[in-house]
């Protein structure tokens, strides 16, 4: 899916009409992933456009740390530019106010509907330890399943990094294998085979992430089955 620009607002002929056609097929398009279920990467990407006309209809300028996978130090900087050239001409600010405060509303409802899924999901997932925790819960194993047979089994890592002052925890996973539960591989059996099997990780931390949805893969259940597993051991 094609996405917009950082600076789609203002690029260009600044006209309320073209922008709001390219905002609503943008959207259009976006709307049709989630009535596929799928979320990621698409809500993420609205949630960025939003966050992004809010800075920039208050004059702040974007902090790296806060996007940093969307913005270079010089998109930051052509952001400010554009937003200081502009002030000096009345009609564009106002052609562009609307504009911004337009999108605004229209990206505001589409993260709503996502936003609904996510939650939706999130509700349906059920997390619990495989076998006995260790201490260090950092990294180890969770085996996602959303069907009664088929369990895909991935490696991860939790970490800490600082932000104004405030600690959060980020995961990383890698895929490892695909399972097929019955009667004999059981979680705890699936866990003994991957200690049994792979020496880097004596003594994991193991977790079952269950639901009784079906959905993407890699963009709904992952994502927020990582999400899940990073709070559920936070409180833990």
């Amino acid at each position: 899916m094609k996405s917009l620009s950082e600076t789609w607002f203002a690029d260009g002929y600044i006209d309320f009409e073209l922008k709001k056609y390219t905002l609503l097929a943008y959207l259009q398009e976006v709307n049709k992933y989630f009535d596929e279920h799928k979320l990621y990467p698409q809500l993420a990407d609205i949630i960025f456009h939003y966050n992004n006309l809010v800075a920039f209809r208050e004059n702040k300028k974007f902090l790296q740390e806060q996007f940093p996978k969307k913005l270079t130090g010089i998109q930051m900087q052509k952001l400010q530019v554009l937003y200081e050239q502009m002030m000096e001409d009345d009609d564009v600010m106002q052609q562009l106010e609307e504009i911004i405060s337009y999108a605004a509303g229209e990206l505001k409802s589409t993260i709503h509907n996502g936003t609904e899924l996510y939650e939706l999901v999130e509700d349906k997932i059920k997390i619990s330890p495989v076998g006995i925790v260790p201490l260090e819960q950092s990294e180890g194993y969770f085996f996602l399943s959303s069907t009664l047979s088929l369990t895909r089994i991935y490696q991860y890592r939790l970490s800490i990094y600082e932000k104004h002052d405030e600690k959060f925890r980020s995961i990383r996973t890698e895929f490892i294998d695909t399972w097929y539960r019955s009667f004999v591989n059981t979680f705890e059996h699936i866990k003994t085979e991957l200690v049994r099997n792979r020496s880097q990780l004596p003594n994991p931390a193991v977790y079952a992430i269950e639901t009784n949805i079906a959905l993407p893969v890699e963009e709904t259940l992952l994502p927020i089955a990582k999400r899940s597993l990073v709070r559920y051991i936070s409180k833990g």
